[in-house]
């Protein structure tokens, strides 16, 4: 189960989007299933990400990532690209964090075929459930400007119910993970 809520955002026009909720598996497993990086596991679970690739790796935690997305809302939406500079962290506590905000970066101009669009701070935490080792509180937080000339409407209702199907397609991931 996954809570949404949402609020506006400080950062741009739309929204500042909080998923949370308790999954079935340790921090570690679903890490490796979210961790943002090259030939990882999101792309084959996430139905939002279509491709992930590190532009410029700046050191082993601090990265440049170009991600895409397929269409989406039987097309309403158009592919996406998304250029981010992303960070990565493993706490004392044992939660583990990806965070990530929009850049430029002259390797990376706008492709063809793609809308550009573009994450404002934004961030996905694995807390450790004390007590519970094979259970994990993920946080999430989107505020995501799709770019292009999207209804604002067409937007409200697509995030909702993507971060659902987020934490959805993520429990049968991790839950294949462990079998």
């Amino acid at each position: 189960e996954v809570a949404v809520s949402w609020r506006p955002s400080t950062e741009f026009a739309g929204n500042l989007y909080k998923g949370e909720g308790i999954l079935p598996a340790s921090p570690r497993d679903v890490w490796e299933c979210i961790k943002p990086v090259a030939g990882g596991l999101r792309t084959k679970w996430d139905q939002n990400v279509k491709d992930f690739e590190v532009i410029e790796a700046i050191s082993d935690t601090l990265s440049v990532c170009r991600t895409t997305t397929p269409s989406a809302c039987m097309r309403i939406i158009s592919p996406r690209e998304f250029v981010d500079v992303v960070v990565m962290k493993q706490c004392e506590d044992g939660t583990m964090l990806s965070a990530a905000t929009n850049v430029e970066h002259p390797l990376c101009p706008p492709q063809p075929n793609f809308v550009r669009g573009f994450n404002y701070p934004c961030g996905c935490f694995c807390i450790p459930v004390p007590g519970e080792p094979d259970r994990t509180e993920l946080l999430t937080f989107f505020q995501t400007d799709l770019g292009g000339y999207l209804p604002q409407t067409v937007v409200d209702s697509f995030f909702p119910s993507s971060i659902s199907g987020f934490y959805s397609n993520l429990t049968k991931a991790v839950k294949a993970l462990k079998a």
